[in-house]
């Protein structure tokens, strides 16, 4: 680099500097709220179609919204913390959610979203949350604030002919506005216990899920039942797409094998209306591995990396972790903007408290939250530069592995 633009650097880190000073970040009332959503529209390309309903829904929802002002008192960039409950090894904890992250164009460069992040980690620590996770535009972004990628989906694609064999011959039933959804929700709470990350379900945010005429919106939502007992169920959406249309399933939940075979045998009635089948599963059921059909080599794979997390409290997602009953080990955590998060740790079964003694393991909050969450193993994350075994390696492989993860819910 040039001096000339050694220089500019300087000027530009100070200029950001003083704006960051001047600028105020806390939690928006009714009315910020709609003015927050505004901004929405210019950043995610939205329309706004009835103003006045939209500033009545802005002053009646509930979640968090975090916006930066700007030293003239314009409200520049904003986001969301939605708070749900997740499952992690089967318990449930206190999960924040980061959405609609968003800044006006001209105030952009200037570290809104930055001195957001900057007051709403720590403040969701001191509301209880355990983990912070969202959808990002870019890894290396959220990286800065402590968030690390997890691959939580396999997305596969092929013909229906490739379930020829496979049948189901119980009840299809398809949902109906107005019908109840308590079934929906206890089928898909026993599933989603299961895998880490997944969102806990109540009968209203189901019912968010099934929404949707299917005359109109061809969006179809089944129950499929074997001698009166609800197995599995299965979403999917009509994506019209020449020359054949696709069938992409949104959402689903089974019971056991029985319910797994029970949506196979379901889409293979469908040879006859699509081209495609577009369906998703968790890491641990891999279908090419799993299909009867001479053409298996036809299903198309990938893998969805766009979600992270966030470790944000130590001690309770340490408790929350499943462990051999005689673990022991010491973990240093640093966590640049948790300090009560950072320093060593001693985990004794399911206790978890400050110690002196030399740590076994040392991690990054990034590591940390991938470790937790099971998306690599112990081994897998010594890969990286922030992680470094010191002793005690083989407890500390029993405890780290690799464990199923889903997220069927979007933010």
């Amino acid at each position: 680099m040039t001096e000339y633009g050694k220089i500019q650097q300087r000027t530009c880190s100070h200029r950001q500097q003083e704006l960051r000073e001047k600028m105020e970040v806390r939690l928006l009332n009714g009315e910020e709220r709609f003015q927050a959503r505004l901004i929405a529209t210019v950043a995610f390309h939205m329309r706004m179609e009835d103003p006045e309903k939209a500033r009545q829904e802005s002053v009646q929802e509930t979640y968090q919204h975090w916006g930066a002002f700007h030293e003239d008192g314009t409200l520049m960039a904003h986001m969301i913390n939605h708070q749900f409950i997740s499952y992690l090894d089967g318990k449930q904890v206190r999960n924040g959610g980061i959405g609609a992250v968003s800044t006006l164009p001209e105030y952009r460069m200037e570290g809104g979203i930055r001195e957001i992040f900057r007051k709403l980690i720590p403040h969701a620590y001191t509301e209880g949350e355990v983990i912070s996770t969202l959808y990002p535009f870019s890894h290396a972004f959220y990286r800065k604030f402590g968030y690390e990628t997890v691959c939580w989906k396999n997305v596969y694609q092929f013909s229906p002919a490739v379930l020829k064999g496979y049948a189901f011959r119980g009840e299809a039933k398809l949902w109906k506005q107005g019908c109840p959804a308590e079934e929906w929700t206890t089928l898909y709470n026993r599933f989603a216990s299961a895998y880490n990350l997944a969102i806990h379900r109540d009968d209203e945010r189901m019912e968010r899920h099934l929404k949707g005429e299917y005359y109109k919106d061809r969006k179809f939502c089944y129950l499929l039942r074997e001698d009166g007992k609800a197995i599995a169920y299965m979403i999917f959406q009509d994506v019209h797409h020449d020359p054949q249309a696709i069938l992409d399933v949104q959402d689903l939940a089974w019971d056991g094998v029985r319910g797994f075979q029970a949506i196979l045998g379901f889409l293979a009635r469908y040879s006859a209306d699509y081209g495609t089948i577009r369906i998703f599963l968790p890491r641990d059921i891999e279908l090419m591995s799993l299909i009867r059909s001479p053409m298996a080599y036809d299903i198309q794979k990938t893998t969805e990396q766009n979600y992270m997390i966030r470790v944000i409290n130590v001690v309770k997602a340490l408790e929350a972790m499943k462990k051999p009953e005689e673990c022991r080990f010491a973990i240093r955590v640093s966590d640049e903007l948790i300090p009560e998060n950072a320093g060593v740790w001693e985990v004794t079964g399911n206790r978890v408290c400050r110690t002196e003694r030399e740590p076994d393991l040392r991690v990054s909050e990034k590591a940390l939250g991938q470790l937790i969450a099971g998306a690599v193993s112990l081994s897998e994350a010594l890969y990286r530069e922030d992680t470094e075994v010191l002793g005690n390696r083989e407890m500390l492989e029993r405890v780290f592995i690799r464990k199923p993860i889903l997220v069927e819910d979007h933010f």
